[in-house]
């Protein structure tokens, strides 16, 4: 996290220092992964096999040339056949080891599949990270950390000697919290009983499926600790979420910190005797929350509940950006909230908040390494630049080649550079959206992610606050339209309809299309139908029933395909906004 302000571009020495670092890291991937079976068998590396083994005493400037040159663009079917052998029944050490990386993954990470397509699996090794210990914590200061260590599957590795090795399929953030503390399988029925230190919530209320329940525990062992520092959660809609289960329990969760006892939430009942010797009584703590009570009338309530609260860190761009308004109230105007990071099942991390102003402002990240695509180029190998080459205000999308053992993959996420970080010249990026996530009207009209944000946020002046909302391709009328479902943070104001205008024009203002296809009569007006308070809380634990992924890491999507979501939303709409002429 940084204050200082970036520089536009790269200074000569800026630029050497960048270069050389970069070519560096590039260099130790190739030496770890060039003898897995992925580059000695895919066909695509044959090039490159030819043309880096030869050189044995390699710089890492010629390891870079002979990169750039032979390494040919990839998606994730080059990678499928290799990786479906963790699948195959039994799996056998000598299939799957040394695949991507050397040795066997810690797990394998299962992309959230929110695009309505079929997951995708990523091997994760664990060479680069620094195990924690059970018991420690990285953390300094009393967080609330809110993550899950539940997991979809675990796969029997056979060994020659008999004996198995198991790997985990899990969500790529629950895999790197049992990563780093060096938590396999085998030791959870001794973390379980633990608290990592500085941390409020015991480790077994990772371990809740149920996604209200698993909140509330959080939101328990929070309430209880009066000294509470921060807030660390994967998404802006989770934390809220948080907040509005503590709400709807204030009494309940009192009394419990006031008895030392454990309510009796669903699903609980696993971890329910790792929990209770966790919770002690504490009538005076009780007390004061009571005096606090549960209003939040006045902005700052999480202020008064914890007086030394200082920090927030999740996600809050992107469609995650509606959730900031609500946080501030909650939170009051001085608490600081970092934006997380740009992260992906298929990385470690793309980049890390830089400010805690700027909330869409990342710094690149070393983990992996990283080229980029101007979005106006053609999507070949040769048009790809290294971090020194990059230009301020470009728009780009991102390819990955990493320590996990992908090859310039094509991740389909576009940034935009906003500068270079001053002392060590590492870009400074905004994230815009992912690449072809469109939802497509008719043959010649498509909308972005990012247009259909800006369409309902135009809508908020005279709609109010949208809390969360999603799209699906309404087709009630003979006109098939965009339908927007929104869950508001207030009652609907007095003259909610115009919101039905603004948002129109405002699609109409981005997308030359949308303007020329309604004049044409060739696509209808946007609808927005009002959804229930806390229905896409209440989607997050549906979805989490069917996907069986881990608390806290379900998205809503921006636009829905599938007939289960979209029925499953209707049955929830409060209300429909109607144009005047249908009133």
């Amino acid at each position: 996290m940084s204050s200082q302000t970036p520089v536009t571009s790269l200074s000569p020495e800026l630029q050497i220092r960048l270069k050389e670092r970069t070519e560096g890291f590039l260099n130790d991937i190739i030496n770890t992964n060039l003898q897995t079976r992925f580059v000695q068998e895919f066909d695509g590396m044959r090039e490159f096999r030819d043309a880096i083994e030869p050189l044995k005493d390699r710089s890492a400037h010629e390891a870079w040339e002979c990169y750039r040159d032979s390494v040919p663009l990839t998606n994730y079917d080059a990678y499928e056949p290799f990786i479906s052998r963790f699948l195959a029944e039994p799996c056998r050490e000598e299939d799957v080891k040394d695949l991507l990386s050397p040795g066997l993954p810690f797990f394998l990470a299962k992309s959230s599949g929110t695009s309505g397509k079929a997951a995708k699996l990523f091997p994760r090794y664990h060479f680069h990270i620094t195990n924690v210990a059970p018991g420690q914590s990285p953390f300094t200061t009393i967080t609330c950390h809110i993550v899950s260590m539940t997991y979809l599957q675990v796969i029997d590795v056979l060994r020659n000697e008999g004996k198995s090795a198991k790997i985990i399929v899990t969500t790529s953030s629950s895999g790197k919290v049992r990563m780093h503390y060096g938590l396999g399988t085998e030791k959870d029925s001794e973390a379980i009983r633990a608290t990592m230190h500085n941390t409020t919530s015991p480790v077994a209320v990772s371990h809740i499926r149920n996604y209200r329940s698993y909140l509330l525990m959080h939101a328990l062992f929070a309430l209880a600790e009066e000294k509470l520092t921060a807030f660390r959660a994967g998404f802006g809609t989770v934390f809220l979420d948080l907040i509005m289960f503590m709400e709807a329990e204030w009494p309940t969760l009192l009394d419990s910190i006031e008895n030392g006892t454990i309510p009796d939430f669903e699903d609980i009942h696993h971890v329910r005797e790792y929990l209770e010797p966790r919770l002690l009584a504490n009538p005076s703590r009780a007390q004061k929350l009571r005096e606090i009570g549960d209003s939040k009338i006045e902005p700052g309530w999480l202020s008064r509940i914890w007086p030394e609260l200082r920090q927030v860190n999740c996600i809050v761009t992107g469609v995650f950006a509606t959730t900031l308004p609500k946080l501030r109230y909650y939170l009051g105007p001085d608490l600081l909230i970092h934006s997380g990071s740009i992260a992906a099942s298929e990385a470690s991390s793309i980049g890390v908040s830089y400010s805690f102003t700027d909330h869409n402002l990342y710094k690149a990240t070393t983990t992996d390494f990283i080229e980029y695509l101007d979005i106006t180029e053609d999507s070949s190998p040769a048009n790809l630049v290294p971090a020194w080459q990059l230009e301020t205000g470009r728009r780009y999308e991102i390819f990955l080649t990493t320590r996990n053992g992908l090859w310039r993959y094509c991740l389909r996420d576009v940034i935009e550079v906003a500068g270079f970080e001053p002392n060590d010249g590492l870009p400074l990026l905004r994230y815009v959206e992912r690449l072809n996530r469109e939802l497509r009207l008719s043959a010649a009209l498509s909308l972005t992610e990012t247009q259909i944000i800006e369409g309902i946020l135009a809508g908020e002046k005279s709609l109010g606050k949208v809390n969360e909302f999603t799209v699906i391709i309404d087709e009630r009328a003979s006109l098939r339209r965009l339908g927007y479902f929104v869950e508001l943070q207030d009652a609907l104001k007095p003259n909610a309809h115009l919101a039905l205008h603004e948002v129109l024009e405002e699609l109409r203002r981005i997308n030359h299309n949308v303007n020329l296809h309604f004049g044409n009569k060739a696509i209808g007006a946007p609808t927005i139908r009002v959804l229930k308070p806390g229905t896409f809380s209440e989607y997050r634990q549906w979805r989490l029933g069917i996907a069986r992924t881990a608390a806290g890491q379900t998205k809503v999507p921006v636009f829905v395909v599938d007939e289960a979501t979209k029925g499953w939303l209707k049955e929830r709409v409060m209300c429909e906004l109607l144009y005047p002429a249908e009133d």
